[in-house]
């Protein structure tokens, strides 16, 4: 059995050992999980719709379940932050031989298939459950490694059957520490390096800072995949298994039904040395993709110790949401490798990202990581613009489009952040309200209604309206409902009063110009965004959203069901939508600066990217949290609400944005 618990309590040394072994592990099953994904079809004519469903659902399945890795892979991260190391994100090339794991852990990249499922069943098994692997995946050899730490100074491997065992021996060996040395002793690391939801949108997240908090963190670790706890039937192992018996059913009605490329198996960039084991991708046209996408991958890593590695929140952000979208990218790159063939004398395999790591990926100074990487990604760009596409099923122009526009919007994120650039390109600043520009005049449009006074112009636009009803119950003589015809008579209240009132409205439906010499509307003191009980975002600052930079008010879909994205249509009664307007308060450290500009970016099929100074408050007023950067969910599925955990990959939530 194993075990982290002798006669004396393991040393750090030892702890972090195996967490780099978690590392790896977590990391490698990413890989396994997104290669299987990459090499399902995107589209086949010979497909029925029963078919085109169930592949979809393959696709945000096993996709899903690999952002959960990268999950534990951050966990992970915070943990060995929390023991004062930095977090490791490196592992061996695909595929590894035997030896760095238990002999269980096979470790090799393989398209979707039966015995793919079986395999990733297997890894994921709870410990204890009677499953066995596919022979294709059965190890070279038979090892055992130690099954107790010793009282030597040399860190152990440890054997374990499942990951499960892993976790939970390390959670034993962390209590064992804090009870013989106390947890000030084991818990050393800056809690300004930790990376919560608010920083990583991904299902779980959390900061390590103690030992209840490691263990909740292993907790979730060990619940996702194998289902201890509650929560069994979305698990991992249960998802591949119902994966399983779907792709049964479906060849059990046609067998020549192929939801996937034939991708290559132990795929490789360098010419292998065992060549038996290993298939070089070497086609002409197709190798310098893969030389590209594996330096997206390597580049998002990068970014990702970077950001582990910051303890300013602006340059967290920063670093860890370039990851993040460069990861992004890598998806049509991966899943472009599948479909199309690995050698130029033959039609199969196809190729396959395969994922190749650089010997290192520790911290980059801070005053070269950002020229470091901004000069990194322009080379991938001005190699991607150089190679020629020929498209396959289920590719258009944008496929490639997007890839390479993402490219250069993360250059000049990187650029603007240089301290060594001689004319840096300016970065938004938070200004005081004194500095702070004013709106725009509103420039009505066909859709704007306008009503004059004498003193003051009321502006109505019907598509921002949410319905909140503040005008036509604070001002009934102003804005008469219901009425055909004109309806809104601003001379039926002073002034004053009716500048009240359109300051109240949340969605910025109601604008004024005042006639009168007066001021006009000016940002706020504090942005803030309240999370509406079963509703949407409520923000006021001097927003920009997505280039409207027209209002200081505006409410933004949380549902994923409006017409009018990014703002709310009010679909969220229609729909039934079910959220809470009281999220959990995360640890709000105080702002320096509490206004200012707040770019609201909507990501396309994705979540809001809001960059600038907020406070996101609960419907009733109490502070959630105050972020300078952030995530937020839009698709209505996140499970951290109000925080995107990439929910909406699996949900297939399709929206435009950037």
């Amino acid at each position: 059995m194993t075990s982290l618990a002798p006669e004396t309590a393991p040393s750090r040394e030892q702890l972090l050992y195996l967490l780099h072994e978690a590392a790896e592990i977590e990391h490698n099953l990413m890989c396994c999980y997104l290669y299987a994904a990459f090499s399902l079809k995107v589209a086949d004519e010979r497909w029925t719709q029963a078919q085109r469903e169930s592949v979809a659902d393959y696709r945000r399945t096993i996709t899903g379940v690999a952002l959960e890795e990268m999950t534990h892979l951050c966990l992970v991260g915070n943990l060995m932050s929390a023991l004062g190391a930095q977090p490791f994100f490196n592992r061996p090339n695909f595929p590894i031989d035997a030896g760095p794991y238990p002999d269980g852990f096979v470790m090799r990249l393989q398209g979707f298939s039966l015995a793919t499922l079986e395999h990733f069943e297997f890894v994921e098994r709870p410990h204890g459950a009677d499953v066995h692997d596919n022979a294709e995946f059965a190890p070279a050899r038979r090892y055992q490694r130690s099954t107790a730490i010793t009282g030597r100074l040399s860190p152990l491997s440890l054997d374990y059957e499942t990951v499960g065992a892993l976790y939970n021996a390390l959670a034993s060996g962390l209590a064992a520490f804090c009870k013989q040395h106390g947890p000030g002793a084991l818990f050393l690391g800056d809690p300004a390096l930790q990376v919560d939801a608010s920083f990583a949108p991904l299902p779980g997240v959390t900061t390590v800072t103690d030992l209840a908090s490691a263990l909740r963190a292993i907790e979730t670790i060990v619940a996702q995949g194998e289902g201890a706890g509650a929560d069994t039937a979305n698990s991992h192992f249960n998802r591949f298994v119902r994966l399983r018996k779907s792709y049964l059913a479906h060849l059990a009605e046609d067998p020549s039904f192929e939801p996937a490329w034939p991708a290559a198996t132990n795929p490789v960039m360098n010419r292998p040395v065992a060549s038996s084991v290993r298939e070089h991708i070497d086609h002409p046209d197709i190798a310098p993709w893969l030389d590209i996408g594996n330096a997206i991958y390597t580049t998002s890593l990068r970014c990702l110790a970077q950001g582990f590695g910051a303890v300013e929140p602006q340059s967290k952000a920063a670093w860890l949401s370039v990851s993040a979208e460069l990861m992004r990218a890598l998806v049509p790159v991966g899943q472009g490798l599948a479909a199309r063939p690995a050698h130029a004398d033959r039609p199969t395999p196809n190729a396959g990202l395969t994922f190749t790591s650089l010997r290192t990926l520790a911290p980059l100074p801070p005053q070269t990581a950002a020229r470091f990487v901004a000069e990194r990604i322009g080379e991938l760009v001005s190699r991607a613009r150089a190679l020629r596409v020929v498209y396959v099923p289920g590719e258009t122009d944008g496929t490639w489009s997007r890839v390479i526009d993402a490219l250069v919007r993360q250059q000049a994120r990187l650029a603007s952040m240089d301290p060594l650039a001689s004319a840096p390109a300016p970065k938004p600043q938070a200004p005081t309200q004194s500095s702070a520009p004013a709106a725009s005049t509103p420039q009505p449009t066909p859709t704007v209604e306008i009503a004059r006074g004498k003193s003051l112009t009321v502006l109505f636009e019907a598509k921002r309206c949410v319905h909140s009803r503040h005008c036509v119950l604070d001002a009934p003589g102003v804005f008469k409902a219901n009425t055909p015809g004109e309806w809104i008579f601003p001379d039926q209240a002073s002034t004053e009063a009716l500048v009240e009132v359109a300051h109240k409205c949340p969605s910025g439906a109601i604008r004024y110009e005042r006639t009168d010499g007066g001021p006009a509307e000016s940002p706020p003191a504090v942005n803030t965004l309240f999370v509406r009980e079963n509703g949407p975002y409520a923000v006021r600052a001097a927003l920009d959203v997505g280039g409207d930079t027209s209002r200081y008010r505006a409410t933004l879909c949380r549902c994923g069901q409006s017409k009018n994205k990014p703002y709310c249509d009010g679909s969220h009664v229609g729909a039934s939508f079910r959220a809470s307007g009281e999220p959990d308060t995360t640890a709000p450290d105080p702002l320096a600066v509490r206004n200012g500009t707040l770019e609201v970016t909507p990501v396309r099929n994705g979540p809001l990217r809001v960059e600038g100074n907020l406070e996101i408050c609960a419907g009733t007023g109490r502070t959630v949290a105050r972020v300078t950067s952030a995530r937020l969910c839009r698709c209505g599925q996140s499970k951290n609400k109000p925080f995107c955990d990439l929910s909406h990959v699996a949900a297939g939530f399709e929206a435009d944005g950037e």
